[in-house]
């Protein structure tokens, strides 16, 4: 890996996959296909893409109970377990409605409301993520959401993973469709004879399901165009370069274009963790994909002090952020722009992506600058309350038609003097 002295007019952030002119159109034609033909596009185009000839698009009980059949026991156990502790993290987000009443008796709030209908796109392809499961449709369970489909592209077999299925069902989730890419994200807007349209589809996926969930937008909410995972490691002298190296491997294994960096105020430790990733790659069963990834998208950062080190975190407001200092508690207020942010030697990345509790669904390419993980706010709409009273309406309508008059509305003006003057006085 290449170590960097940092200069202070650096620019880190790397520009956002957009797609290629290709890939959208190539969604936009998918996305008017399934519109317009239904499940008859689904089953052409996950013939097409994923090779599997299907006779039924919806995954039956007797898939979940082959699927248990094929899942070890134990690993059965800690998906359960870790399920308790992300739902356990969640609930404690749960927010209240609210009234508030004046002394005038005027009475205002807010009402939360789950929404009706979520779709989930678990993605497949390199890996199959059963993780992804319990992220996405824990925190839209814990705010009381109605509806939870499933979408994931099944293998050439007509198969979906058995981790996945058991994940699922876990959870109660029994409304799983064998359908992935764009065509999966069109069938959630748009609905098909067998799968019914929601309001908001959240989950990770490729360019496609990306570019997909950019072109349903407005027809759907959505909870952001994911991009490729990102690990930024601040680190001192006290930090050990075996554990360094290894938590920065565990992304890049992710996929080619995953960005894996080192920041730390110490140049040996930048030398050691460089041969230590070259040491680890070697007998990585996924070694392609994690040195694509590290060699395009990893780096090591050199700085002079570690309030130049917080300035290149913060610049590249990473998806994930590991502190490895001597005291990473001390260096937390100075932290800005972070999706999840990780504490000291023994919170390593892993941790939060299967077992802690908080969401793994994380602002990636910098967004989180302004943007935050996925949680149960994602799952629920916010309507404010308002009932004025006659003395309130009284005390302030002069002042409401003043106001609506600078704008050059007279209507608005008209509709709240509508209540004190009798017909035909304005």
């Amino acid at each position: 890996m290449n170590i960097k002295r940092i200069e202070e007019s650096v620019s880190l952030r790397r520009s956002l996959d957009q797609g290629t002119e290709e890939q959208r159109k190539a969604v936009l034609e998918i996305i008017d296909e399934v519109r317009t033909k239904g499940d008859m596009a689904l089953l052409s185009y996950t013939e097409k893409w994923d090779g599997a000839r299907l006779d039924s698009l919806r995954v039956t009980k007797e898939e979940i109970i082959q699927a248990y059949d094929a899942f070890p026991t134990s690993i059965n156990v800690v998906i359960q377990e870790a399920a308790e502790n992300i739902r356990e993290y969640h609930e404690k987000q749960v927010r209240q409605s609210w009234l508030s009443t004046k002394e005038d008796g005027t009475i205002l709030g807010q009402k939360v409301t789950a929404l009706d209908a979520v779709g989930v796109y678990v993605p497949g392809g390199k890996a199959a993520y059963p993780s992804s499961v319990l992220m996405n449709v824990i925190p839209a369970q814990v705010a009381s959401v109605g509806r939870i489909a499933m979408v994931t592209p099944p293998a050439a077999n007509g198969s979906v993973p058995a981790g996945v299925l058991v994940a699922a069902d876990i959870l109660g989730v029994d409304e799983i469709y064998k359908v992935g890419g764009a065509q999966a994200v069109a069938a959630l807007a748009y609905g098909t004879e067998t799968i019914r349209p929601v309001d908001k589809i959240v989950g990770p996926g490729n360019i496609f399901v990306a570019l997909a969930k950019k072109e349903v937008y407005g027809l759907v909410d959505i909870d952001s165009i994911a991009g490729p995972s990102e690990i930024v490691v601040l680190a001192d002298e006290t930090a050990n370069a075996h554990e360094v190296a290894a938590d920065m491997l565990s992304q890049a294994e992710h996929d080619e274009r995953a960005s894996c960096v080192l920041v730390t105020t110490c140049g040996e430790l930048a030398e050691r963790v460089a041969l230590e990733v070259e040491k680890q790659l070697t007998d990585l069963p996924r070694e392609d994909i994690a040195r694509a990834s590290i060699n395009e998208f990893g780096a090591i950062y050199v700085t002079e002090s570690m309030e130049e080190a917080l300035r290149v975190v913060n610049e590249l407001a990473p998806e994930h952020l590991e502190v490895m200092t001597k005291e990473p508690m001390n260096l937390l207020p100075f932290i800005k722009h972070a999706g999840a942010i990780f504490l000291g030697r023994y919170s390593s990345e892993p941790v939060g992506d299967y077992f802690a509790g908080p969401n793994h669904v994380l602002p990636t390419n910098g967004t989180a600058r302004f943007s935050s993980g996925l949680s149960v706010d994602e799952f629920v709409k916010k309507s404010s309350i308002i009932m004025y009273s006659q003395q309130a309406l009284e005390d302030n309508v002069d002042k409401i038609a003043a106001f609506a008059r600078l704008e050059g509305l007279e209507a608005h003006a008209r509709a709240v003097e509508a209540r004190f003057k009798k017909r035909g006085e304005f």
